[in-house]
């Protein structure tokens, strides 16, 4: 079984949150999970949902802030083992090429 989930860990009030975020993201590295930050937030892979909780709740507890705020969506498919790159890639089939516009 694989879990996947997006996780937002953001503390307030600052002005600029890419310390934080590096700090909850650092944290991520002592845990049997994969993962990717993006813009938006940070998607994980784990094997099952208490490496998933401990993960994020360490995460969570990293951001030294007055008010730190955590989203977490968890996608908890426990009939499949597939993971967030091959659901990238069943999308990418459809349409015919990259899930991405890098135009700038």
């Amino acid at each position: 079984m694989t879990v996947i989930a997006s996780l937002n860990v953001t503390p307030s009030p600052k002005k600029s949150m890419a310390e934080d975020v590096a700090t909850a993201v650092e944290e991520l590295e002592e845990f049997d999970i994969s993962y990717e930050t993006n813009a938006m937030g940070t998607v994980i892979e784990a094997e099952d949902i208490d490496e998933l909780f401990a993960a994020v709740k360490a995460a969570h507890q990293a951001v030294d802030a007055e008010r730190v705020t955590t989203v977490l969506q968890i996608d908890d498919e426990r009939t499949s083992d597939e993971q967030a790159d091959e659901q990238v890639a069943s999308v990418e089939e459809e349409l015919g090429r990259e899930a991405t516009n890098d135009s700038e």
